[in-house]
């Protein structure tokens, strides 16, 4: 007569295989995080500038209202210098120029970040049509609590203003849709 003899599940298998599992856990969390650093840390050392904006109202079933922001710095004048050394695709960045509670205008385009100036923000030549420039920024949405954006798309839009937060290297973030010179609504996640 035999006997069947069990095998038994060999433990430093079975931990292996656990400790496999929460590394690619802890990877997928390392990935899915870094946006979140990089919003903080453009939020927190980032200085604070007023643009202008021409508001449109769409809404979007699963995120609600948002309001998308052209930005009057998206259309630049080719008097600005620098801007005749500019073609579509180049990544360019934007010296600004801010004063007091105004928004702040382009004065200088310029290839590197060190020739724009203190305070620049970097975009993208989109195209380069006659005497303008346009220029993505890659801010060009602003969330709001559900109702709220259509408040928005009917005020007078020389009362509004984005404010962002703009690090020295020209990354920029939403951070405050102004009204009057009042926070309206934050986007800041911290």
């Amino acid at each position: 007569m035999t006997t069947a003899t069990a095998t038994p599940v060999s433990k430093p298998q079975s931990r292996a295989q656990w400790l496999l599992w929460g590394l690619l856990a802890l990877i997928q969390l390392g990935l899915i995080s870094i946006p979140l650093f990089d919003r903080l840390d453009v939020q927190h050392s980032g200085t604070a500038v007023s643009l202008a904006v021409v508001p449109v109202d769409p809404r979007d079933l699963l995120r609600g209202d948002y309001v998308v922001i052209n930005l009057a710095i998206g259309t630049i004048s080719r008097t600005v210098p620098g801007a005749d050394k500019v073609q579509s695709g180049d990544s360019i960045f934007v010296g600004l120029k801010s004063e007091g509670t105004g928004a702040a205008v382009p004065v200088l385009i310029a290839k590197e970040r060190a020739d724009a100036g203190d305070l620049a923000i970097a975009g993208t030549v989109r195209s380069v049509l006659g005497d303008e420039i346009r220029v993505d920024y890659g801010i060009d949405a602003f969330f709001l609590p559900e109702g709220e954006g259509l408040e928005i798309e009917r005020m007078d839009t020389s009362r509004i203003l984005l404010e962002i937060s703009l690090t020295e290297d020209g990354r920029s973030l939403p951070v405050n849709l102004l009204v009057d010179g009042k926070a309206f609504r934050s986007d800041a996640i911290f």
